[in-house]
């Protein structure tokens, strides 16, 4: 859909985004043939099928928005918001929204994730942490020795991808708590240098932040997907 904005076709999935959608919908599919064989009275299945179905639909959101922030960052010469042209400037807004959005749906894709395997998998995270997110389930994995080898898979890539993650989160906590994560720079900047010239934020970093961010959720998904499947007896 975004893409449009660069007068490019609508993409077409494919390597690990192309992976790990296949995998969910095996996956929901898979959902179906149970539901019409032994039926579903508690509704448990057509759950777990809708909510895979809105994972789909979160991959896209933010796989765009990762494309489009990296698109609109490639025309940008680094040079301080108030030296820009007029039109730098736009494109400086537009990587600044598409990198939030890239980010925030990110860490909630992660959450949503980490909801449906504490349900299929039957994890009861919530006996540790009434309101979970995604890691707090797989320290629930690793602690209490449940489905160790899904849990180990997920860690390895959790450390993997450490670094990013860890800038990723504190950029999405400033954003969701403090003030604009684009304005933080400015804060520290004015701490160090005074009247000195703000410098723009490290973009480049920040748009390979984004990418590894996105990797390290689509890794994800196929692992879980396929284990999921694989558990409830995917042919």
């Amino acid at each position: 859909m975004l893409r449009m904005m660069f007068g490019e076709p609508p993409r077409i999935p494919e390597g690990q985004l192309a992976d790990a959608i296949d995998q969910m919908w095996s996956f929901a599919e898979l959902m179906q043939r149970h539901i019409q064989s032994d039926g579903d009275p508690e509704h448990k299945l057509r759950k777990y099928e809708i909510w895979t179905r809105g994972l789909i639909g979160s991959i896209d959101e933010m796989e765009q928005s990762c494309y489009a922030a990296n698109r609109f960052a490639e025309r940008l010469t680094g040079a301080p918001v108030h030296e820009m042209t007029e039109e730098e400037q736009l494109d400086y807004h537009r990587y600044v929204f598409f990198d939030k959005n890239g980010f925030i749906r990110m860490f909630a894709l992660l959450d949503k994730l980490g909801t449906l395997l504490n349900n299929v998998l039957g994890l009861e995270t919530e006996r540790m942490k009434a309101q979970f997110s995604y890691f707090t389930v797989l320290r629930n994995m690793r602690l209490n020795k449940k489905h160790p080898a899904l849990g180990a898979a997920l860690d390895e890539i959790k450390e993997r991808y450490k670094d990013p993650m860890n800038r990723l989160r504190k950029r999405r906590n400033v954003e969701i708590h403090y003030m604009n994560s684009e304005l933080q720079d400015d804060l520290i900047q004015s701490y160090n240098q005074g009247k000195e010239t703000h410098r723009l934020e490290n973009i480049r970093l920040q748009t390979d932040d984004l990418r590894l961010g996105l990797e390290l959720v689509l890794e994800a998904l196929q692992l879980s997907y396929r284990y999921c499947c694989e558990q409830w007896g995917c042919e």
